[in-house]
């Protein structure tokens, strides 16, 4: 039904346009707690088999939401509700800013693929932790991504990011540097292990400090060479990171299918980053590379071209913990998230497996 309705109608209209009315919608569900409920007994996952724990958070299932599509904490609770066993929100920066000039985002459905250049555009840190202090009427793990504001110089950059950490650290289940976003110039800049090093040491010096302790990650560009892929794992073993998120989406436009490029697509032709189908190979690799360079001893998070359960498998066997996806949900539609954790959990079943961390790591290297 939802194919349907995308092909007839959702794919003619503006691509954020769409977005935005989805979010508004969203966060309808989020603050009606009847409908809420409902729709979290059915959808969200239950399995026993699923559950996984990463740097000391528990979590439902291991598929959960990729940063970008909430980027402003307005819809977790009815994200969760629909089958995601966590929500990354953002990217958040520590100032509010309108991001890019539209149009921003745009379909490759012939790749099922996107491309954005949406530039953080969000509320700020202020007013992501006002929507985060709110009980919520539903389970929910969330993580939160942040990002350097535009208008702020390299040479302020760490200030700006321990600024977020301040106002976010202490109400998220985990906190994700985001250096590895296309659309904000510079800011790939700063995944160079020099620049990259003090600004991790002082957002994990806020993050240790808040009650709990927060679990820290970094997020990482799938067009780093392979040097820079160990050199940042590297790093993120050297001060005690718990974990590295691979990969966000790229500039590169070699994957995509050669009737898409021939086919003169304005689309393939704009700047900003690349995601879903023709990310897939390179987000795979890149994980691959990081098991072989960290095995264990740090939580790996992939993400890149995650369509199907069959996608999630692979990575949890390549190594990875936990799984994210987005750009799918666009072409699947709501209960994405639902089929992918029924499927998993079929899987397991078949296999005789009781529990996830039976598999995690099987294949790799």
């Amino acid at each position: 039904m939802y194919r349907f309705v995308f092909s007839q109608v959702l794919s003619r209209l503006d691509p954020e346009d769409v977005h935005r009315l989805t979010v508004r919608a969203l966060r309808l569900l989020s603050v009606t707690p009847v409908v809420r409920r409902l729709v979290h007994r059915r959808l969200a996952p239950r399995d026993p088999a699923l559950r996984v724990r990463a740097f000391g958070v528990h979590f439902p299932g291991p598929f959960g939401l990729a940063a970008g599509f909430d980027k402003d904490a307005g819809c977790v609770e009815a994200m969760s509700a629909l089958g995601f066993g966590h929500v990354e929100v953002g990217t958040i920066t520590a100032h509010a800013q309108p991001g890019n000039a539209r149009p921003r985002l745009f379909r490759l459905a012939g790749n099922r693929a996107i491309i954005n250049r949406m530039g953080f555009n969000n509320d700020g840190a202020g007013a992501a932790a006002r929507r985060l202090r709110r009980a919520r009427g539903v389970p929910a793990v969330v993580g939160v991504n942040i990002g350097k504001t535009k208008v702020v110089p390299e040479s302020g950059a760490v200030e700006d990011y321990v600024a977020s950490a301040t106002a976010l650290a202490p109400l998220a289940d985990y906190l994700v540097v985001n250096v590895s976003s296309p659309n904000t110039p510079g800011l790939r800049d700063l995944q160079a292990v020099e620049l990259l090093e003090p600004l991790l040491r002082a957002v994990k010096k806020v993050a240790d400090a808040t009650p709990r302790r927060t679990p820290l990650l970094v997020k990482i560009a799938p067009d780093l060479a392979d040097a820079d892929v160990d050199a940042v794992a590297d790093l993120a073993l050297e001060i005690g990171l718990d974990g590295i998120i691979a990969t966000n989406t790229t500039v590169d436009r070699g994957a995509l299918t050669a009737p898409e490029r021939a086919a003169g697509r304005d689309a393939v032709r704009e700047s900003g980053g690349l995601s879903g189908r023709p990310l897939k190979a390179r987000s795979l690799q890149v994980l691959r590379r990081l098991r072989a360079r960290v095995g264990d001893r740090l939580v790996l998070v992939s993400v890149g071209g995650v369509e199907d359960a069959d996608d999630v498998w692979e990575r949890l066997l390549a190594g990875a913990t936990l799984v994210q996806g987005y750009s799918a949900l666009i072409y699947e539609g709501p209960l994405w998230a639902y089929r992918i954790h029924r499927g998993l959990a079929r899987r397991l079943r078949r296999q005789g497996v009781s529990d996830l961390r039976e598999i995690i790591g099987r294949t790799a290297a």
